[in-house]
């Protein structure tokens, strides 16, 4: 699951991004812990860029964390912003009930046609 002690400052980076969007999230290290199927102190070593994690814990973090690869890595691929706060849009939305869903995409496409009538 977990690689062997590894400090560099690319992880160190990755760990500070995963903790702040933890904490953007109001994610105690915790739940975060029990949503990721990991523990607790892997958590804090995984904030604190002193261990690596596996792909599937990487992946499972991208999803609880409602954001992207390139997000949490850092990369600044143009428009990368939009398309986080897009994907993150889409993660809230999938939590919804379908009855909510419906609900948010009958007043999505309502406000873009509205936008595109009037431009």
């Amino acid at each position: 699951m977990l690689s062997s002690r590894a400090t560099s400052p690319e992880l160190i980076e990755l760990g500070e991004r995963i903790r702040k969007r933890r904490q953007e999230m109001n994610l105690s290290q915790e739940a975060l812990a029990e949503k990721a199927g990991i523990s607790i102190n892997t958590v804090s070593r995984v904030e604190g860029g002193q261990t690596a994690m596996s792909i599937e814990i990487f992946r499972k973090m991208i999803e609880i964390l409602e954001t992207d690869a390139n997000g949490l890595l850092g990369k600044n691929v143009t428009g990368s912003e939009e398309k986080s706060q897009i994907y993150e849009l889409i993660c809230r939305i999938q939590n919804l009930s379908r009855k909510d869903q419906k609900i948010v995409f009958q007043t999505v496409d309502s406000l873009v046609d509205g936008i595109c009538k009037y431009r």
